[in-house]
């Protein structure tokens, strides 16, 4: 793979007004905070960064926003055997996302998840047909795959996540393979097709 600069930080990007945020509170709520919200650890690296910047670069790179990104994290993180704790994640956002300043109702926290999930799926057939198509050779496909993985990579590195120079390797090698395997089982089907 080629290797490129990695993606601009977040605090480069130039601030500007607009998002779809839609906060449903006025602020922190109260002064009972529960002990895994206190300990939450994602996000630190980007304490004090603006909403609008995250915005901004998120937007530049991704089909997410910030609110979307966060809160999809939050998700994932505050998941129980019976769900997602979305009142919790709602309640405290300005305490577990630097960048997030409002509560937010359960159901914005909700309807923010499945923003990011259906956003993620429609990426993911976009992709998946540009690479399935042929309008890729190869070497193309292999150079996508890296400025892709870079972003990924960087933005799990935001969320607090350490990953080893090993992992990342391999990591990049697994995908390069399977895009490769994509690529051929699709010339396959595209010349059974003609």
């Amino acid at each position: 793979m080629n290797r490129r600069t990695e993606p601009r930080r977040m605090s480069d990007d130039a601030p500007a007004a607009g998002d779809d945020a839609t906060p449903e509170g006025d602020g922190a709520t109260g002064s009972s905070v529960p002990d895994d919200v206190r300990k939450y650890e994602r996000f630190k690296k980007i304490d004090g960064a603006q909403y609008d910047r995250v915005n901004d670069f998120l937007r530049d790179r991704t089909y997410v926003t910030a609110r979307e990104w966060a809160i999809a994290r939050l998700c994932v993180d505050f998941r129980t055997e019976t769900g997602v704790e979305m009142t919790k994640i709602g309640e405290n956002l300005p305490q577990l996302v630097p960048f997030m300043t409002d509560t937010y109702s359960p159901q914005a926290v909700n309807q923010a998840r499945a923003a990011f999930e259906e956003k993620v799926q429609k990426a993911g057939a976009t992709f998946l047909y540009g690479a399935m198509s042929g309008f890729f050779t190869a070497e193309e496909l292999d150079e996508m795959m890296y400025e892709v993985t870079e972003v990924a990579k960087f933005l799990l590195e935001v969320e607090g996540v350490d990953l080893a120079a090993a992992e990342e390797l391999d990591a990049e090698d697994r995908i390069s393979e399977v895009m490769r395997e994509v690529r051929e089982s699709s010339q396959e089907v595209r010349s059974d097709l003609d």
